[in-house]
C-alpha cells in the first residue's frame, strides 16, 4: 500500500502530503484495500480451506460504524467486549447471529443489552457471570449460547501487558479441576443456556505459533475429560488470535496458515481419535487485519538538537493518539512523506506534544533532515492507536480517514474543543 513517487510518500493511492492539507494533522489513515486483503487471506487460507469454521474480528484493534459495514461485507463476525462496541455494531446493523461477546468483567447493563440484540455467543469468563445470565434470561424468557473462557496456563512471548493465557491472568477460569469441572457441569445443565464449548486467548503480537499448540494440547486435554465424565462433546472451540504483524524490521509477520493449518490438523487427528464430529473452530484476528492498514500522519514542529546527546524532532499529537510506545515500549518506523525518497542519515527521537517526558513516539530513527511544516508519516498504526486514544492535557481525538485506491474519505470526525467539553457542567452549587 506504500510507496514513493516524486519524492513524496503514496498510501493506497493517495498523495500522504496532500491528505495531510487537506484534513489536517495528526490524522489517521486507513486503507481499505489493506484490510480486505487480510480478511480474503483468512477466507482463502482458513474458511474456505475447512468446513465449519469462523473468523470473528476483534474489534478492540479499531471499531467504527465504517468498520462494522467493512467486516460485515468480508463475511467476517465480531468480537466486541464492552457494551460501547457492541452498541456501536448494533448502529451499524451488523448481524446480531455474528456477534460474540468477550470481556472478563461485564456488566448487567452490557449483559442484557446482549441478550435483548440475541447476539450469537457470550464467552463466560468468571463462574458469577453465568448466574447473571441465567438471571436475565429467566426474566425474559430467552435461552442464549455461551462458551466458557478457559486459562490454559502457557507463557507466550510477548510483553506481559498483552499476555493472557497465564494462570496469573485476570481472564478465563483457571483449570483446576474443582474450579472448572463444576463450573462446566452447572453450564451443561442449565436450561437458559446453551453450552457450547470453550475459548482460549494467549497472547497478542506473536510471531510463533509453540503458545497457540501448547495451549490447544491442554484444552483438548480438557475436551477428553468432559467426554469421560460428562458424555458431553462439545460443539465449537475458540482458539483466539493475537498472530503477531509488522511494526519493524525486527518482525516476521507469519502467513494465518502458519499458525492456522496445525491447529487444524492437530483437532482433526484429535476428533478422529476420539470418534468425535470435530468442534466447529472460531478465530479471532484483530490486529492482524487492521495494524498494518493504518499511518498516522503529523506536523512537524520544534526541533531540538542537544549536541552530543540526542536530537528531538516533535510532532503535533504523541501519546494521546498512539498510548503503546509510553504504555509497553512498542516500536515503530516511519518516514518524513514530502522527502520520501530523500537519503535518511540523521538520527533523531519523534517526540510528542504532551506533558511527560515518556511521551516518545519513536526513539532513534534516521529520517532526512527534519523541517518544520514537513509530514511525518509512522507506519502500522491501524491497531490500538484510535482504539486507545485520550483527551490528555486536553488534546481533542483525531480524524479519520478510509483511503482506496487513490480516493479517501472521513469515516471519524475530527474531535472539536467544544465536543469535548459537551459533557461538562459547572456546578450550581
Amino acid at each position: 500500500m506504500l510507496r514513493i513517487k516524486d519524492n513524496i510518500l503514496y498510501f493506497d493511492g493517495c498523495n500522504t502530503v496532500e491528505l495531510a492539507k487537506s484534513y489536517g494533522t495528526p490524522l489517521y489513515v486507513l486503507s481499505e484495500t489493506a484490510i480486505v486483503e487480510r480478511c480474503r487471506e483468512i477466507k482463502e487460507t482458513f474458511l474456505n480451506k475447512y468446513e465449519r469454521t469462523r473468523a470473528a474480528y476483534a474489534s478492540k484493534a479499531f471499531l467504527t460504524l465504517a468498520m462494522c459495514k467493512i467486516i460485515e461485507r468480508e463475511g467476517l463476525c465480531l468480537d466486541v467486549v464492552s457494551g460501547g462496541e457492541l452498541y456501536t455494531a448494533i448502529k451499524a446493523d451488523f448481524p446480531a447471529e455474528r456477534i460474540e461477546f468477550n470481556g472478563n468483567n461485564k456488566s448487567l447493563e452490557e449483559l442484557e443489552l446482549a441478550i435483548d440484540y440475541n447476539i450469537g455467543r457470550i464467552i463466560v469468563d468468571g463462574f458469577d457471570e453465568l448466574d447473571i445470565i441465567e438471571d436475565i434470561c429467566r426474566k425474559k424468557g430467552k435461552k442464549t449460547n455461551i462458551l466458557y473462557r478457559i486459562t490454559p496456563g502457557v507463557k507466550s512471548d510477548s510483553h506481559d501487558y498483552i499476555v493472557t493465557g497465564k494462570k496469573d491472568s485476570k481472564f478465563g477460569f483457571p483449570l483446576d479441576d474443582d474450579v472448572i469441572f463444576p463450573a462446566i457441569e452447572k453450564a451443561i445443565n442449565s436450561p437458559y443456556v446453551n453450552f457450547l464449548g470453550l475459548h482460549f486467548h494467549v497472547g497478542s503480537q506473536l510471531h510463533t505459533n509453540e503458545s497457540h499448540l501448547k495451549a490447544l494440547n491442554i484444552t483438548l486435554k480438557l475436551i477428553k475429560d468432559l467426554i469421560e465424565r460428562y458424555d458431553y462433546v462439545i460443539k465449537e472451540l475458540n482458539v483466539g488470535g493475537g498472530y503477531g504483524i509488522r511494526y519493524t524490521d525486527a518482525d516476521d509477520r507469519k502467513p494465518y496458515a502458519y499458525f492456522l493449518d496445525p491447529i487444524m490438523e492437530q483437532i482433526e487427528e484429535f476428533s478422529k481419535n476420539m470418534n468425535i464430529t470435530r468442534p466447529d473452530v472460531v478465530v479471532e484476528p484483530g490486529r492482524s487485519i487492521v495494524g498494518e492498514a493504518g499511518i498516522t500522519l503529523y506536523t512537524i514542529g520544534t526541533i531540538k538538537d542537544i549536541k552530543g546527546v540526542r536530537k528531538y524532532v516533535s510532532v503535533d499529537g504523541g501519546m494521546t493518539d498512539n498510548i503503546r510506545p509510553a504504555l509497553y515500549q512498542a516500536k515503530y518506523e516511519g518516514l518524513i512523506a514530502n522527502k520520501a525518497g530523500e537519503p535518511r542519515n540523521d538520527l533523531v527521537t519523534i517526540s510528542g506534544k504532551c506533558c511527560e517526558s515518556g511521551d516518545i513516539l519513536i526513539k532513534d530513527i534516521y529520517l532526512p533532515k527534519a523541517e518544520r511544516g514537513d509530514i511525518l508519516a509512522v507506519f502500522s498504526t491501524g491497531a490500538y492507536c484510535y482504539a486507545m486514544a485520550s483527551n490528555y492535557n486536553k488534546n481533542p481525538m483525531l480524524a479519520t480517514v478510509l483511503v482506496k485506491e487513490g480516493k479517501s474519505q472521513v469515516i471519524v470526525k475530527r474531535q472539536t474543543y467544544e465536543h469535548m467539553i459537551a459533557n461538562e457542567i459547572i456546578p450550581s452549587l
